[in-house]
């Protein structure tokens, strides 16, 4: 190896510049991408040092290949053993929130007992969100750099933490680089879509490592045989390298600069060949073990005592293709050396020591790092291609990746078990599992990693080899898994499928509860209330039976979701209120998490929306907490978008939602926050943002919706973006369709939104569909007679529904929603206008101009200009301090004595620039067009004396 760091200067100062921007907030990430050998590792080492010296605190893991195996978390499992090791468990865990280390002891043994394998649906993501936590803990100390090498070979569940980090990392100081093989990315590889994903993501740089030049080889040929080389070896050297490295090193290292071997794997080979046989023995047992292999681990398969294992190494460690790690054990100084060592293995010799590797660990599982043992057993014994353990250690190794969460890992294991079931006598028997259960534990990994089409396949495959008459309950219990799959992918069917379920279990089991849990979710999202309230009665009384209080919780979060959508507000409360309270005393964050989420909701819908931001922000502390912050965390910041956008908060409503949809929700709360996203568009007049969004969202296309919410929230877009294409006729058309629907809803936000925008839907459209927009007026006010008017925001849009726009805007204004507010004036103004009341009609117009222009929400700003024309200005009640600024009203004066802006400028010693955008400030908010005009506006309203 080189003594001397060559050609590599300009990259280093790229890393020193990442970690600069990382300690100011602007940069995360770092993917630095090369050829194998091309001095990726050598380029983090020296970066590293220079962190190091300059006071950062550097953590190193690496992925391995065995990692595709299902070796979950390789990387930070190794980062956080060399924590512990400077800081010991406790000072690490006192970093963390309270119950931290129950999750890290699934990484490591030193953090205690691992809990069970429960909590499948929230366990990952917990875990995801210490290792943030922790990053960020470290990081608020000093620069903190966490270097991950070769995520080419990373796991799944890697990759995922890798993605979620890079996401989500926003504190300063804290950066993340990591190293891959740009040649080894085929098409089909799954680094390829993360690597993509991250190149989107903002704070995530790329950096790709060349092969050196010509005169860098050079350079590095004079550094390791410490003389300058003839330029025509030099040549030679760099034409045959190529440029990389490693490969001149190895020419280097053969000693015979005039003959190069043929391949350069026979040049990798010739510094191993160059050995005594003996050490190549023994290197070749090592291959078969890993990048890295422990001493004692080595010595049990080579059969070498400690004295002649160390003889046989020494050679090998001195010409450096083997070093030594911590904790004894050995590693390839380069993987590529490894590889070509491993590839010239017979195959029998292959199996051969695959099985003594397999046989000495499982005699003692302390041979290798601490839970590495099922795994590494999984991979010895396939690799020895011994069927009836390959099938055992896959089966255990897949129980073991479920404690640590490591659900992606596992599916692979367990597919194994289902491909060796028909080769091995009595399967069940040696693994306690019939082939079913390994196809419900397949799919229940798949739900948990987020895999819907491998675990649809699963339950499939199960599904077909149960007879319902015999076993009704696991028949069922399937069906409401894969509803979960269906719901994931927005299929249809869902209700039918659970109410087949619901016939399978008997009226006084506990799988009926479970049954009857989604099954009153379902139909209450559809607004068949009435049903879904006599089901939730049942599970209720099932739940409390059999003591299962999250079940219960569930049942009464169903019951407050009918509530909401009754718009009984208080009943909402008060039951979300039962639910949380079941949460916290059972410690379920699924629980507490879903409860605050569904109370934001209802305190928005009651005007408290001071308390719903506040318990949005604790909501999203505690969803981070419980590792539940794609599943209601999310949801809970889309509640917390929409209480910022009532508010007219819309620029952090619309950073709330992009930081929302970058942490990749679940596709129903995407579709959430998209459509607030659309809401803010639509008023704001960003139309080919609108139509982006409506078109993801199928809403163009007329998209079938099942559920209440969606139907209206859909529709109520669609009316938006006719009106906005200025298309009435297709407005009103979409208002009869979802006026049609069997089902509307009391809640605020839903159908009395609705029947407030269908009024003036059919005010745009009278004058050519008179007869329809009557029938559209009467049918509106059946619905309303049937909805009923609990909280000041059901009322508020009743008023506006009702015409009574003044009281409208009373009720806003109370509210603090400047857009309803300026919305309802406008459209008040519009009435006093057509009853003669100019004067009236302008007042209204100037107290709703300056809303709407803080808000930007263009369409309604122009409305209210053109009406304001129209009526002939402003009032002479309104307060000039509040119409225009002191320089406005100093340049209007001057205006109206009919000065030129050049003048102006000159007398107020500012530019001529500067005086046009203050003379079309003053034309907007006057609402006219002239400077003439604004000179009469400015008499009439007294806005020209000093």
């Amino acid at each position: 190896m080189s003594p001397v760091f060559v050609g590599r200067d300009e990259e280093l100062s790229v890393l020193a510049e990442c970690l600069d921007g990382a300690t100011k907030g602007t940069v995360t990430a770092v993917l630095l991408g090369g050829e194998a050998g091309v001095g990726k590792t050598r380029l983090v080492q020296r970066f590293a040092e220079q962190c190091t010296a300059d006071g950062a605190h550097v953590l190193v893991g690496g992925c391995v290949e065995l990692s595709v195996e299902g070796l979950a978390y390789a990387p930070f499992t190794a980062a956080l053993r060399q924590l512990v090791r400077e800081q010991g468990p406790a000072a690490v865990t006192g970093m963390l929130p309270d119950g931290a280390e129950r999750d890290l002891a699934r990484l490591l043994p030193e953090f205690g007992e691992p809990p069970g394998d429960g909590e499948t649906d929230t366990g990952r993501a917990r875990l995801f969100e210490q290792f943030l936590t922790l990053l960020e803990r470290l990081s608020a100390c000093r620069p903190t750099v966490l270097v991950i090498e070769d995520i080419h070979w990373a796991d799944r569940s890697s990759r995922d933490l890798i993605a979620f980090l890079s996401r989500n990392l926003h504190i300063a100081q804290a950066l993340i680089v990591m190293t891959y093989r740009s040649d080894d990315l085929h098409r089909q590889h799954p680094l390829r879509p993360v690597l993509a994903e991250l190149g989107r993501v903002q704070g995530v740089h790329r950096l790709d490592l060349p092969r050196l030049s010509r005169d860098e080889v050079g350079q590095q040929m004079t550094a390791i045989l410490g003389r300058a080389p003839e330029y025509a070896k030099v040549q030679k050297v760099y034409e045959r390298s190529e440029g990389i490295p490693l490969f001149v090193e190895a020419m280097l290292e053969s000693g015979e600069m005039g003959a190069f071997p043929e391949s350069m794997t026979d040049l990798i080979l010739g510094c191993v060949e160059r050995l005594p046989e003996e050490t190549q023995r023994v290197l070749r047992v090592a291959a078969a073990g890993g990048i890295r292999v422990s001493h004692r681990l080595l010595a049990a398969v080579s059969g070498l005592s400690d004295v002649e294992l160390e003889t046989a190494l020494r050679p090998a460690i001195a010409g450096n293709v083997l070093q030594i790690a911590d904790n004894r054990a050995y590693v390839f100084r380069h993987a590529l050396i490894r590889e070509a060592v491993h590839d010239e293995l017979l195959p029998g010799e292959h199996q051969r020591l695959h099985r003594r590797f397999a046989e000495e660990i499982g005699k003692d599982r302390a041979l290798v790092l601490p839970g590495r043992a099922p795994v590494e057993l999984a991979h010895h014994w396939h690799g020895a291609r011994d069927d009836r353990w390959a099938l055992i250690s896959a089966w255990e190794a897949a129980r073991e990746s479920f404690k640590s969460f490591a659900y992606t890992e596992a599916i692979p294991l367990l597919e194994r078990v289902l491909m060796l079931w028909d080769r091995v006598d009595d399967a069940a028997g040696l693994i306690g599992a019939d082939h079913t259960a390994v196809l419900e534990r397949a799919s229940e990994a798949a739900n948990a990693g987020g895999d819907v089409d491998k675990g649809v396949k699963f339950v499939r495959a199960a599904l077909a080899e149960l007879d319902e008459t015999r076993e009704p309950e696991r028949v069922a219990r399937l069906i409401v898994r894969r509803t979960q799959f269906y719901d994931s992918k927005g299929k249809p069917g869902i209700i039918d499928d659970l109410r087949h379920a619901l016939t399978l279990v008997s009226g006084c089991s506990r799988d009926r509860a479970d049954v009857l849990t989604p099954l009153s979710r379902h139909l209450m999202m559809r607004g068949e209330i009435d049903e879904a309230s006599e089901l939730i009665a049942e599970g209720l009384r099932l739940a409390r039976e059999h003591g299962d209080r999250c079940v219960e919780a569930d049942l009464l979060l169903n019951l407050g979701l009918g509530h909401s959508l009754n718009g009984d507000t208080d009943s909402t409360l008060q039951v979300n209120e039962q639910a949380l309270q079941i949460g916290r005393e059972s410690g379920s964050g699924r629980v507490i998490t879903r409860a605050i989420a569904n109370n934001v909701d209802a305190l928005l819908a009651m005007g408290r929306a001071d308390e719903a931001l506040r318990m949005s922000q604790d909501g999203w502390r505690l969803a981070k907490k419980y590792g539940r912050l794609r599943g209601s965390g999310l949801f809970i910041k889309s509640n917390w978008g929409e209480t910022l956008e009532a508010l007219g908060r819309w620029d952090e409503a619309v950073e709330v939602v992009e930081s929302a949809l970058s942490h990749g929700p679940v596709p129903r709360t995407r579709r959430h926050l998209l459509r607030l996203r659309a809401d803010i568009a639509l008023a704001r007049g960003e139309l080919p943002l609108v139509e982006s969004i409506l078109s993801e969202l199928g809403v163009l296309k007329g998209r079938t919706e099942d559920y209440i919410q969606d139907v209206i929230s859909n529709a109520r877009l669609r009316i938006g973006w006719y009106q906005a294409q200025d298309d009435p006729g297709a407005a009103l058309a979409e208002a009869e369709r979802v006026l049609a629907h069997p089902r509307q809803s009391s809640k605020a936000m839903l159908s009395w939104r609705l029947l407030s925008l269908l009024r003036t839907v059919c005010d745009g459209a009278e004058e050519i569909e008179q007869e329809r927009t009557a029938a559209l007026r009467a049918q509106a006010a059946t619905v309303a007679t049937e909805l009923s008017v609990i909280g000041p925001v059901a009322e508020a849009y009743r008023l506006s529904y009702a015409g009574d726009f003044d009281a409208a805007a009373t009720v806003w204004q109370r509210l603090r929603r400047p857009h309803n507010e300026a919305l309802a004036l406008q459209r008040a103004a519009a009435v006093a206008a057509r009853a003669g009341d100019r004067e009236g009609a302008a007042a209204r117009l100037v107290k709703a101009l300056p809303l709407a222009q803080a808000l930007r929400a263009t369409p309604l700003t122009e409305r209210i200009q053109e009406l304001l024309r129209r009526v002939g200005g402003g009032t002479t009640a309104q307060d000039r301090s509040e119409l225009l600024t002191p320089r406005e009203r100093e340049v209007l004066r001057l205006v109206a004595q009919g000065r030129t802006n050049r003048d102006i400028a000159a007398e107020l010693f500012i530019s001529a620039k500067t005086v046009s955008v203050h003379v079309s400030h003053i034309l907007a908010k006057l609402g006219v067009t002239t400077r003439g005009e604004a000179a009469a506006v400015g008499h009439r309203l007294s806005l020209l004396t000093r």
